[in-house]
């Protein structure tokens, strides 16, 4: 994964990029994910979103 946006803000002191390119595709923030019973549920991501370490979800650039 390589950042390609400005920083907007940060998470669990993580900094949060506008915008990501994970496999040569791009990706825009769009939320923190929930955390419950002790991980993140992977079955809530739509197919056009990825989680990126601490918990932030990134959807596919259309």
């Amino acid at each position: 994964m390589s950042h390609r946006g400005n920083t907007i803000g940060s998470y669990l002191g993580k900094p949060i990029y506008e915008s990501i390119e994970v496999q040569n595709e791009a990706y825009v923030f769009d939320r923190i994910a929930q955390y419950e019973d002790d991980e993140f549920p992977l079955d809530r991501l739509a197919e056009n979103e990825v989680l990126v370490e601490p918990g932030l979800i990134y959807r596919h650039k259309d």
